[in-house]
């Protein structure tokens, strides 16, 4: 490293070869040297610089970056238990997101009873949740940018309880439906800010791994909750599915506090100003600054990108309507067992065990998927290939091809063997298998769609996914059960397969067509 370097105004400004006689000390020997230093080039650069309007390039230090591979501070150099531990607490808080807002939907007949409203409008404290999920982020990224990840399980979390513990104790459909909303606001950054954490930890290679177990999560809490909600209402008034919420919150809400930082630019500056260094305009994060990197990242520029970008209407529209799916199952199964097959109030819960076994289960195929197809794939593209080359990104898509086949056969075989009244016990493994195929097309389409346009506009594209997801998950609730009331569960199962049959082909699309366009898109691809 060099033992000095210059700072020089605009090349067009005068006093070049003035400004050029300014050191910079950027390896001080002490913090009170680098301090003394600091001063004296401000003093320096005050003297020749009197107009305000006119900004000095910033100065970069040694300190905002790792020290080393070994570099302790790094996330990725945590003990293994550490890592553990931290992957298992936030896995659990952000659970709670989709736990808290499904809990609701076996309360929904007891809420239009008490609050004296029809069954529609009790429908809308679970849509509206869902809706605020969609809207989370524009909450949680600044927080995130400026605070830190963990800041913002800190910080968001005990606000969520804050709103559950009003939806608990309104006493009108729309104090509650309020409420929930604000709840689904607040609870968005624990889910959207899990992956994040966790991809801290983890080395890009293996991002399918990682995020492959945390995929399935969302969707696990949403068929868990109303197996929780329906126990609760047997024994229980409806305002207690919002007070469990709070307490299973609580519980995983304590050992988030014993995990540590693990953004890189928070954990940065934190170690300068331990280390007594001066924090330059580069480094610098205000809430405002973040504030409107987020409105373009996360508002203006996913917006563009959903109406312009083929990959990104494609995906958002297709797991979108996957996640429309699942609610319709959390607000329709507990009437295709009671009418089908005359399962009592008691044994109504039962009937989500397909839902969460198979959102379970699906963690364990796209690990396999991802060690034993797209590793393999990857370690032979190396061994022909420079580092800078990347592996094209239609080779995320093994799950979503399997998938895709997968979904649309068994809401045939959900819907029709309800329909002829077939033993229970075989919907309930299909519609486990739903939720497993849906995943793997979920987790198969984004990890393509994130590789495809990469960390600089890897986060729009998600987030122009995620809206849709949340979206229409609050939108298919209102017409899922009259759906299932007019048509049947085999007719309206099958119009549920006829979609994902015509959405089918999108993946496969993408594996020949994929690269053909990447290379027509507007933005930057990272392969």
């Amino acid at each position: 490293m060099e033992d000095t370097i210059y700072r020089s105004p605009p090349s067009h400004d005068p006093r070049d070869e003035t400004m050029s006689q300014v050191p910079i000390d950027d390896t001080p020997n002490s913090a009170d040297d680098y301090r003394q230093n600091e001063k004296k080039g401000q003093r320096q650069e005050q003297d020749l610089y009197e107009e305000p309007n006119i900004v000095l390039p910033p100065t970069i230090n040694a300190a905002y970056d790792w020290s080393g591979p070994d570099d302790p501070d790094n996330p990725r150099n945590f003990s293994a238990a550490l890592r553990i531990f931290s992957t298992i607490a936030i896995t659990m808080l952000a659970m709670i997101g989709t736990v808290a807002g499904s809990m609701y939907a076996p309360a929904q007949d007891a809420v239009a009873s008490s609050l004296h409203c029809s069954r529609i409008v009790a429908v809308l404290p679970l849509s509206l949740y869902n809706l605020g999920l969609a809207f989370g982020p524009m909450v949680g990224a600044p927080l995130s940018e400026t605070y830190g990840r963990k800041s913002v399980f800190m910080l968001s979390t005990p606000v969520f309880v804050l709103f559950m513990l009003g939806a608990g104790f309104s006493r009108s459909i729309a104090g509650l439906t309020a409420c929930r909303f604000f709840a689904g606001v607040f609870a968005s950054p624990l889910i959207n800010n899990a992956p994040a954490t966790l991809l801290d930890f983890t080395p890009p290679r293996y991002r399918g791994v990682s995020l492959g177990g945390y995929y399935a999560v969302p969707s696990f809490g949403a068929a868990f909750g109303p197996l929780i909600g329906g126990f609760v209402l047997l024994v229980k008034p409806w305002q207690w599915t919002q007070w469990i919420s709070i307490f299973i919150t609580v519980a995983f809400y304590i050992p988030v506090c014993f995990t540590r930082e693990t953004y890189k630019k928070v954990i940065l500056k934190r170690r300068a100003t331990r280390l007594g260094l001066r924090d330059s305009a580069s480094q610098r994060t205000s809430p405002g600054r973040a504030f409107r990197y987020f409105f373009t990242t996360l508002i203006q520029r996913p917006l563009h990108m959903l109406f312009t970008e083929p990959i990104v209407t494609l995906v958002s529209v297709y797991n979108g309507f996957l996640f429309g799916l699942l609610y319709t199952f959390v607000v329709s199964v507990p009437w295709i067992f009671r009418h089908y097959y005359g399962w009592s109030a008691e044994s109504e819960p039962l009937s989500y065990l397909g839902l969460m076994c198979g959102t379970a289960l699906a963690a364990a195929p796209l690990i396999l998927i991802d060690l034993f197809s797209y590793q393999k794939r990857l370690t032979e593209w190396q061994l022909h290939h420079d580092d800078d080359e990347p592996l094209p990104s239609e080779n995320r898509l093994m799950s979503a091809l399997i998938g895709s086949i997968m979904l649309p056969i068994c809401l045939f075989i959900v819907g029709w063997t309800v329909h002829y009244h077939v033993h229970w016990i075989v919907p309930i493994i299909f519609q486990g298998l739903v939720m497993l195929s849906s995943l793997l097309v979920y987790a198969g389409a984004n990890l393509f769609m994130l590789d495809a346009y990469g960390p600089l506009y890897g986060a729009s594209a998600s987030g122009s996914m995620m809206f849709t997801r949340y979206l229409l998950s609050a939108v298919f609730p209102l017409f899922a059960l009259q759906m299932y009331e007019n048509f049947g569960a085999g007719w309206a199962t099958s119009i549920l397969g006829f979609v994902t049959l015509g959405m089918a082909p999108i993946p496969w699309f993408f594996r020949a067509y994929g690269e053909k366009l990447r290379a027509r898109s507007k933005y930057e691809m990272s392969t």
